[in-house]
């Protein structure tokens, strides 16, 4: 998301379920520091995706990861949550469609104020990853301040019941990242999976967008293995999502190129 103005933060749920969230990832990461062999993404959070040979998620690490590493026509489509969910059920239903796979990057605050949305999206079969508790600028934090975005967005997600939809994705907000800020997200157990383009559909006709122009950012960028980024609800009250409305096009178009749309979660296995 890209507006930080309306980003609320209220975080009682993953308040109550912190202290002990937090208490023992200070541990887990402590033994991180000691031991290089440790595997970080069953240690920090509950995924089970870092496979014997070291390969599938750790693969991901030490990278922002802009675009899938493959030489295959493949894409993946995947969508900001912080606001509202105003476009969401067009969004699942044009991917229902066509059987296609997204990943959805939710705030904790965004899954503490609509638990039923994240289960919506779980049950759909959707991916789900974390994009931050209340969508800060990683930068204006501390490290301490950066663990507990991630670590409250991953427990709120939980709490709402997305069960085994959870992905050890993360996703910074407003697409800002750093190298430091990379591997503390990595010792945390989740790779950073950010995009190879936005469609921009988030700014609305106030921002000058319209439906045309999202679709013809995705096109651009379509590419082996890009990641396009689109958002699924509104910021400020409006309820025009301009990337739902896009998404039919996009999607069509991608298969007339001989593209198809991928799971990010088959990176997971090599």
């Amino acid at each position: 998301m890209h507006s930080p103005s309306v980003i609320r933060d209220r975080r009682p749920l993953a308040r109550r379920l912190l202290g002990t969230v937090v208490g023992l990832s200070a541990v887990l990461l402590s033994t991180l520091a000691q031991s290089p062999a440790a595997r970080p993404a069953e240690a920090a959070t509950p995924h089970s995706a870092v496979t014997a040979d070291g390969k599938g998620l750790r693969a991901l690490f030490g990278s922002e990861n802009r675009v899938i590493r493959t030489r295959d026509r493949v894409i993946a489509v995947t969508f900001n949550a912080a606001w509202n969910d105003a476009g969401l059920d067009s969004i699942l239903g044009e991917l229902a469609r066509r059987r296609a796979a997204a990943t959805f990057f939710l705030t904790g605050d965004f899954a503490e104020r609509h638990p039923m949305v994240v289960r919506k999206i779980a049950a759909a079969g959707h991916g789900l990853g974390n994009h931050s508790f209340s969508h800060p600028y990683f930068k204006d934090l501390g490290k301490a301040g950066r663990q507990h975005e991630v670590v409250a967005a991953d427990a709120a997600l939980r709490a709402a019941g997305a069960g085994r939809a959870v992905t050890p994705f993360f996703r910074f907000p407003y697409g800002e990242t750093s190298p430091a800020h990379i591997r503390e997200v990595n010792a945390l157990g989740f790779a950073d999976i950010e995009y190879t383009a936005d469609t921009n559909g988030w700014k609305g006709t106030e921002g000058g967008m319209t439906v045309d122009r999202a679709v013809n950012r995705a096109l651009d960028a379509l590419r082996p293995g890009a990641i396009l980024q689109m958002h699924v609800g509104a910021s400020q009250g409006r309820t025009e999502v301009i990337d739902a409305q896009a998404l039919p096009r996009i999607l069509d178009a991608i298969t007339a190129r001989g593209y198809r749309v991928i799971d990010l979660r088959t990176l997971l296995t090599p």
